[in-house]
């Protein structure tokens, strides 16, 4: 029996209707799973909140959180976060935002720029004592106790140029020399770090022309070699072993600096500026050392062969 043409019309209508239905639904899914892919997307922890504290939406990043964050910078697993809310109607929107590198590069600067102002006040003092124990030294060759005190003045001029350095920055001005130049220079300033125990130096720098700020390369390596020599200090064994040996490859200049001392505690802060396990460091001189390097477009790296560093210089 056919319909009436009225209920034919409204059956069309309907079906029309809930083809229309579906297709809204299609596109409120599709539009949902955008939404949640840019908030997936998005580079802060997000939640949206309802009037009763529930928590309607979050994204992955979220889940470093056991709670929800109230509105200011909180520390959460060792990182820093600046939370901000919006209300929209009855919902809050929370985002928190890592800013543990801004807040590491304030306090690095505002270190940086006490450390340097101390660094001069000491420096002309310094200085000063270096003239007279090298007049005294003249007049008393063989008085150890002088030697023992220049030792300590060449430790503090060189905490006092690393801090300089890092506070002002690198300037490189690069020349071309031979490497085995540097070997006479590391002997000369070595000798002036005084330790304890029977430590065997090998050097292999040979006669390879590169270019590169001579004054900073020397400074970097004195800064291995030191560290290497209060690694031996701080280890069990009586006497120890550190190499100073070139190679290359097609694009790098290779220096190797191992030793035998006591191994790296932690190596996660290893470049950080101000941080050190050592007694004796201040933490300047690796994170120094990072920037000479970079700055010359080379890299330090942690050796895998022996304990120690790898740095590598363009050919």
């Amino acid at each position: 029996m056919e319909l009436p043409k009225s209920q034919q019309e409204l059956l069309q209508n309907l079906e029309k209707l809930i083809e229309q239905t579906y297709e809204a639904e299609k596109e409120f899914i599709e539009l949902k799973n955008i939404l949640n892919g840019v908030i997936e997307f998005l580079p802060q922890a997000l939640w949206v909140v309802d009037k009763s504290g529930e928590v309607i939406v979050k994204n992955s990043k979220a889940d470093e959180f056991d709670f929800i964050p109230q509105k200011g910078e909180i520390e959460v697993n060792d990182k820093v976060f600046l939370v901000q809310t919006s209300n929209i109607k009855d919902k809050t929107i929370i985002s928190a935002t890592d800013i543990t590198e801004q807040k590491r590069n304030e306090r690095l600067i505002a270190m940086g720029q006490m450390a340097a102002h101390l660094a001069h006040e000491i420096r002309n003092p310094i200085g000063s004592i270096s003239i007279l124990l090298a007049l005294l030294k003249k007049s008393c060759p063989q008085n150890e106790m002088i030697d023992e005190m220049k030792s300590a003045i060449f430790r503090i001029e060189r905490i006092i140029k690393s801090t300089l350095l890092f506070s002002k920055g690198i300037r490189l001005n690069k020349r071309k020399f031979l490497l085995s130049s540097l070997k006479k220079e590391l002997e000369e300033n070595i000798k002036y770090y005084s330790h304890s125990k029977e430590i065997n130096f090998v050097y292999f720098l040979p006669d390879i022309e590169i270019k590169a700020d001579y004054d900073l390369l020397l400074l970097v390596l004195q800064n291995m070699i030191i560290n290497a020599i209060d690694a031996i200090e701080d280890d069990e064994k009586e006497e120890g072993l550190i190499e100073v040996l070139y190679e290359k490859n097609d694009k790098y200049h290779i220096i190797n600096i191992y030793d035998s001392g006591k191994d790296f505690e932690d190596t996660n802060i290893l470049f950080e500026p101000f941080k050190s396990t050592k007694t004796k460091g201040n933490g300047l001189g690796l994170a120094l050392s990072k920037e000479i390097i970079t700055a010359h477009e080379g890299k330090i790296e942690l050796s895998k062969e022996k304990k120690g560093f790898k740095i590598y210089l363009p050919i």
